[in-house]
């Protein structure tokens, strides 16, 4: 398939610029692609698809304040740092983003905080916006990791015009984040509540916990018309043995297997062994998934409503069908569903 063919115009209005008051009362459209209808649901009522032993598996990443505020040296130019990963811990080096772009050189050194505290020198170019920074910071590795949370913000995506409030810190965190490391949130599960997992526990459905770090992976824009020379960056990825066992159990009992988003389901068919099972895996991933494709580990998936052209659209689109998907889309906008990060969700079934 070809870039142009995920292009859809999205009035202003559509972009969810907060979240839904309560988390599980976010709309939910839901897509049953044997039947190919289109209902329309409130997110709470996922439990009425789901029965014991069915089986969701979530992203436990949690999202790190990325986005940093430094002035240059000499210039006082305000520079925003996006921190997109850890190179060594022992050298304080991390890849970054930097913008305005064009003013930082190797060599440039940076100011972050009121009092100047942490400073930062450039030391390679990595891409047009992209830049390795040394933190330069006098104490141990554990006050410099809290300084950089003091200094962070909630990485909101860029589309979200409005500035970041305090509550961001909370929503834009899925309640069941445990291992710090992603620079934006698996959104699909922002929309889980306690009360409702707890309602889909007591109902017996099991739950397999993945980790992916997403990255600017998820989000760089396909700027190729052919999709096969598209390249994703990688993210880091972790699946462990309980997650394999639960997993692999349902398909072998033929039960319901959801994906809770586009990251959870990368990261399990990053896995995938021979025989069409789950494997154990500690690594990294740039696995990129447009249509055709066969999946071979879920059969159901929670997604957003996503940016055209993106990546995580083409990854919908693979599992629903193009023209179905395509179909809910046009729906989703009639009917003034909530589009990106804080907006509605989407079930396939």
């Amino acid at each position: 398939m070809k870039l142009s063919q995920f292009g859809f115009n999205l009035p202003d209005e559509l972009l969810a610029e907060h979240p839904a008051e309560n988390r599980d009362e976010s709309r939910l459209m839901v897509l049953d692609r044997a039947k190919q209808t289109i209902e329309h649901k409130s997110f709470k009522d996922l439990i009425d698809y789901f029965d014991e032993k069915d089986v969701m598996i979530l992203n436990d990443t949690k999202v790190f304040p990325a986005r940093l505020y430094g002035n240059k040296e000499k210039t006082g130019a305000r520079i925003e740092v996006f921190l997109l990963r850890e190179l060594n811990e022992e050298q304080r080096l991390w890849d970054v983003l930097v913008d305005p772009a064009r003013k930082i050189r190797i060599g440039n050194k940076l100011y972050f905080g009121d009092d100047d505290m942490l400073v930062a020198e450039v030391i390679d170019n990595t891409t047009s916006r992209g830049r390795t920074l040394r933190f330069l910071y006098d104490g141990s590795y554990t006050e410099f990791r809290k300084k950089l949370t003091e200094l962070g913000e909630t990485p909101l995506p860029k589309y979200i015009k409005r500035e970041v409030e305090p509550e961001d810190e909370e929503r834009y965190q899925t309640i069941f984040a445990e291992k710090e490391g992603a620079v934006a949130a698996p959104t699909a599960g922002l929309h889980f509540s306690k009360h409702l997992l707890k309602r889909l526990e007591i109902k017996g459905v099991d739950f397999a916990k993945v980790t992916l770090h997403v990255g600017l992976g998820t989000f760089n824009p396909v700027e190729v018309e052919d999709l096969s020379k598209h390249k994703m960056d990688s993210e880091e990825l972790f699946i462990g043995p309980e997650a394999v066992k639960i997993v692999n159990n349902a398909i072998e009992t033929k039960r319901r297997v959801c994906a809770v988003g586009t990251t959870s389901m990368r990261a399990i068919e990053s896995a995938v062994s021979s025989n069409g099972r789950l494997n154990e895996v500690s690594g990294w991933t740039n696995k990129f998934i447009f249509p055709p494709y066969d999946f071979s580990i879920a059969n159901c998936m929670i997604t957003n409503f996503h940016t055209p052209k993106s990546t995580l659209l083409m990854m919908a689109s693979a599992f629903a069908g193009h023209d179905f998907l395509k179909k809910a889309y046009e729906e989703a906008v009639k009917e003034k569903y909530k589009f990106y990060s804080y907006g509605d969700a989407m079930l396939i079934i």
